[in-house]
Parts: structure tokens; C-alpha cells; sequence
């Protein structure tokens, strides 16, 4: 795919003084390396090109900051990484192998930062991994998948260029509240799952309620364990801020994300208590209907316990028996009729005790 490099530049400063000068936010295709995209984003400065040199010479000047994102990083993305960032090897490698935790590691001149979201695809919540490096002078987000939240913060900013406040801490701010605040549209859509499983599930507990629900509870699963460490990482953001240790004021914009993370975690919670309970619910629904199909199955065979008895009884070949009941009538009236008025007043006791 083509790369697209969006720019925009940015001085690093307080949130508070935010400026009214517009950003200088532009859009052009980049070179095509391997499937990768990268987007720049700058608010203050001239317009940057996604390439090692114009990167490496603006680190040098140390006077523009830029929003780096690149999407599917291929081998110069991450040489770019490497030798231009002079990123440490460790945090390359827990790019390259995913399925890291929720972390912030501070090292020399930047922090890295491992941070998740989570989108719907085909009615199934899928997991999203994010890496950043935050400086003074530059924020980088690395991410494998297409980020439909950075996306829209990125046509935010393009729209509203003051919207950064020429801060890489408040940029960085706002890229975090967006990938946690994505996650609020997946929970509740989960919400909304669960409550038509248990729907379902009453009304009919088949296979496929069962299959549904086993998916959902490992969905919740997977979110309360990353929910859990993104909360951690952010109760320590709110008493030490990064980026520029000297901006304290970011740690108030940083309790407000902590507390978006607080609530979804509650809500992860009720999510797997409700899955809990509507897995009581299938398995008593099972139960309840296997024991109704016992009872009547045992009605019906106890209605042939008193026609078995009568048949056998008259066709014992005693001697008495076949000399007196002769007749036709005798036929109907002791063998059909009692066998039929014995069915029919079985029939009325089980229906008045409510069995059938």
C-alpha cells in the first residue's frame, strides 16, 4: 500500500497555554514499503516528509515536534526505528512479538508505553495491540492492524489543528483517550449480546446459545485481563507524568483517562457476572426440560401399566374364564371399555397435577 504521511508540527508546551495558530497539517502518498503506511502529524513548522533523513534532521534541530504513527511496520520501519530513533532493542522486540501487557518503561530521552484497544469485527470483539514512544519532541505509535481510532483523531486534528495545544504531552493524552475511549462502543456492544443470549437462552437452550456464550465469556475474559493492566499503568501516570516532567498539569488529563479505565473495568466485571448467571440459566433450562421430558415419558408409560395388567388378565386360560366371557359385547365393554376408562381417568389426574 501506498505510505501516507499527514503533517502537522508541534512544539512541545504546556496543555494549558494552548496557542490559536493553526497547525500545519498536510496529506501525501509516501513510498510503498512492504504493506506499511506511516501518517505524520505536526503542529508547529515546516512540512515534514515520513523519511529517515527529514526525521533524522529534525531530531538533530530538536526545534519541530511531530506525531510519527506507522501501520504494519516492515523491515525499514523498524530499521527506521532503530538507527534514526536510536530506539532500544527490547522494546523492537516486544513490537515484533505481541501479545505483550499493559506497560510503561521509562529509558534515557523517551518512555514506551504498550496500550490496547479492542474493535468489533463480524460480531466478534478482537483485541488491539498498541506500542508508543513519548519524548518531548516526538510521540511514535506502532500498531500491526488498521487503527480506526487514530484515524479519527488524526481527521480531528486536521480539522481542528488547535486541538493538540502544540503539546506532545497533550497529543499523547489525546492519543491514549482515544484508543481507551474505543473501547466503550465494544462493551457495549458485548452488553447487548449478553442480554439477547439470555433471551435466547430461555427461549431456547440449544447448541449454538451454548457456543455463543463460551465465545462472549472468553471476550470478557481477554478484556478484564487488559483492562486490569491498562488501569495500573495509568494510576502511575497519574502521579508521575511523562513526556516532560516538568508539565504536572498532565496528570489531571491522565486521572480523567484512569477513570474511563475504572468504569470499563466495573463494566468487564458485571459483563462476567451476567455470563456467569446466564450460564446457570442455560444449564437450569437444560435441566428443567430434561426432567420435563422425563415426566412425560413416565406418564406415558404408566398409562400402559393398567391396560398391560387387564390384557394379561383375561388372557390367562382358565377354564371359567373362557366359558363365561363369550360374547361380543363382553369384548367391548370389559376389555376396550375398561381399558379406555382407565386411560382417560390417568389422563385427567396427570393434567389436573399439571405432569402433561
Amino acid at each position: 500500500m501506498p505510505a501516507l504521511a499527514r503533517k502537522s508540527s508541534s512544539q512541545a508546551t504546556k496543555p494549558a497555554r494552548s496557542s490559536t495558530a493553526p497547525a500545519n497539517v498536510a496529506e501525501r502518498q509516501g513510498d510503498r514499503e512492504q504493506g506499511s503506511i506511516r501518517h505524520l502529524v505536526a503542529t508547529d513548522g515546516p512540512q515534514l516528509e515520513p523519511t529517515p533523513a527529514s526525521l533524522l534532521t529534525c531530531l538533530k534541530e530538536g526545534k519541530q515536534g511531530f506525531w510519527l504513527d506507522i501501520e504494519n511496520p516492515g523491515d525499514a520501519d523498524y530499521h527506521l526505528l532503530e538507527q534514526t530513533f536510536k530506539f532500544h532493542p527490547l522494546t523492537l522486540e516486544d513490537i515484533r512479538n505481541r501479545n505483550q501487557r499493559p506497560k510503561v518503561e521509562e529509558f534515557p530521552g523517551y518512555a514506551f508505553v504498550v496500550l490496547f484497544t479492542a474493535e468489533m469485527v463480524n460480531e466478534r470483539a478482537e483485541i488491539r495491540e498498541h506500542h508508543l514512544y513519548v519524548s518531548t519532541q516526538y510521540l511514535v505509535s506502532v500498531h500491526l492492524e488498521p487503527s480506526k481510532p487514530l484515524a479519527d483523531l488524526r481527521q480531528r486534528i486536521k480539522d481542528n489543528p488547535d486541538l493538540t495545544r502544540r503539546s506532545l504531552p497533550f497529543l499523547f493524552y489525546l492519543v491514549v483517550d482515544q484508543l481507551v475511549d474505543a473501547l466503550f462502543p465494544v462493551l457495549e456492544q458485548v452488553d447487548d449480546a449478553t442480554d439477547r443470549l439470555e433471551d435466547s437462552i430461555i427461549d431456547q437452550p440449544d447448541q449454538a446459545a451454548l457456543t455463543k456464550l463460551s465465545d462472549l465469556k472468553r471476550v470478557v475474559v481477554d478484556l478484564r485481563k487488559v483492562l486490569g493492566a491498562q488501569r495500573d499503568v495509568f494510576q502511575r501516570l497519574t502521579t508521575r507524568a511523562i513526556g516532560d516532567p516538568q508539565d504536572k498539569e498532565m496528570s489531571i488529563y491522565y486521572r480523567d483517562v484512569y477513570d474511563h479505565l475504572v468504569r470499563q473495568y466495573e463494566t468487564v466485571d458485571s459483563l462476567r457476572d451476567l455470563l456467569a448467571s446466564a450460564m446457570d440459566v442455560y444449564l437450569s433450562t437444560v435441566s428443567n426440560r430434561l426432567n420435563l421430558r422425563i415426566t412425560r415419558l413416565t406418564v406415558f408409560a404408566t398409562l400402559f401399566l393398567p391396560l398391560t395388567f387387564i390384557s394379561g388378565f383375561f388372557g390367562m386360560n382358565f377354564g371359567w374364564l373362557v366359558g363365561h366371557i363369550a360374547p361380543a359385547w363382553t369384548f367391548w365393554i370389559l376389555a376396550v371399555g375398561v381399558m379406555a376408562l382407565s386411560t382417560g381417568l390417568q389422563l385427567w389426574y396427570y393434567r389436573r397435577l399439571g405432569w402433561i
